[in-house]
Order: structure tokens, then sequence, then C-alpha cells
């Protein structure tokens, strides 16, 4: 039986054990329907919740406002932007007088964060990255501690990006949601996407997700409107 975020929950560190479910004759790349999704397609997910939800990529193509500034604001020096997306939080960092640089696998985000003025490259989280080991922050937020199902191996996969005394800064979903790691699709403009693994961390589980990533809260929770962050250190 295939796992989904509306089944039953795993341990935040134990992703989906289970098979993606079959392919549709028509699936199209992920990347696609993504960026037909940027470009104004309108863009449902489905397998997150027990029906399928709208992608709001209004929330992220547009600029950011005083919550996304508080929340960055956690980042210190030169950071790297994780699932950069179209770039607003990249330029976000980049408006407060940090380095910033955007990483994403979708040619249409790095092309859209390139377009506000800031860095990005087109790449894998878990392929070699510029300035490996010497950032002073990681960012992931927008959900993106979610990318992979496997939250645990992106939060170690981030320590290994910043310095010894660097940080992570993790945006989580609010008190009482249950974290969950399964298999969900793009549907928008006549395509479906190839299945992709996606998890839910909740605030509440922030610090368990922490510490198996070898990790430790260095702050408290962070609330700023409706959302939720956390900063990590290492031990």
């Amino acid at each position: 039986m295939t796992q989904g975020l509306g089944d039953p929950p795993l341990p935040v560190w134990r992703p989906s054990e289970a098979a993606p479910p079959p392919s549709p004759r028509s699936s199209a790349p992920f990347r696609d329907v993504f960026s037909a999704a940027l470009c104004g397609v309108p863009t449902t997910v489905v397998g997150l919740a027990e029906a399928p939800r709208p992608l709001r990529t209004d929330d992220w193509t547009r600029t950011a406002d005083a919550v996304d500034h508080a929340m960055v604001a956690a980042c210190t020096g030169p950071t790297v932007d994780l699932g950069c997306g179209p770039g607003r939080l990249t330029e976000a960092l980049t408006a407060q007088g940090r380095t910033a640089l955007g990483v994403d696998v979708v040619a249409e985000s790095v092309q859209r964060t390139r377009a506000r003025g800031c860095s990005a490259v087109r790449r894998d989280l878990f392929a070699s990255l510029p300035g490996e080991g010497r950032w002073d922050a990681a960012l992931l937020a927008d959900g993106n501690v979610g990318i992979g199902g496997d939250p645990v191996r992106l939060l170690a996969r981030a320590a290994r990006l910043v310095r010894p005394d660097g940080r992570v800064v993790v945006e989580v979903a609010p008190p009482g949601v249950v974290s969950r790691s399964g298999w969900a699709r793009l549907t928008g403009g006549g395509l479906t996407s190839s299945a992709f693994r996606w998890a839910v961390v909740g605030v509440d589980d922030a610090r368990a997700a922490a510490e198996a990533a070898g990790l430790q809260l260095l702050e408290q929770v962070h609330h700023a409107g409706d959302r939720w962050s956390v900063v990590l250190a290492r031990h």
C-alpha cells in the first residue's frame, strides 16, 4: 500500500519506505510541471492531504513581506538558500546586505532568481555546491525541509554546507501538525508529474529531527505571522 501524507504518521526521522504510486502513461518530469506552474498554469498537489491542494506559486513569486524578512533575519552572514524557487527569499537576504546564493533543480526557478538580480545555480541539493562548508547559514524555507521525503538526511546535508559554527534556519509546520513522509505529484495544464518524495515536519518534532541529524536547537522557536521556524547548529 502506498504511503501518502494522509496516512498514519511516521517518526520524523524515518522516511516512507513504500514504493511510489504507479505512474500514469502521460506523466511528465516534475521540473516541467513545476515550471509551468511558475508561469501561471493552475496546478494542484496530489498526495499531501486527503484532497488535492492548489499549488500557491503566488506565495513564492511575490516580493518578500515583513514575515519573510523576520525569518531570514535569523540567517547570519553569507547564506545559501536551499530550494530557492523563484528567488523571493534569496532577494530578501540580499536586501538585508547578505551574500546569498539560491540553489534549485528547476531551471525556471533559477532564471527567475537571477532576474531579481540574485546569484543562483541549478543544482541538486546533494550535489557538490559552491562554498561547501564555508557558508555562515543555510536556509530551508517554504517547507523545503521536506524535499526528498527524508528531513534528517536533508538537515545533515545542510549542516555540511555551513561552517562548524554556522547555523541552519528551517521553516516548519505549525504546532499540532503531524510530521509525515510520503509521495506526491503535481498536476496542471493537462500534465501529471512523476511521483516525488516529500515530507512535513511540524514544530513539535523539530527537536527530534534536529537531534537525529546531529544538530541542536540554537535558539527558541521563531513565530511570525502564521509561520514558524527554528535555528539549528551542530553539537
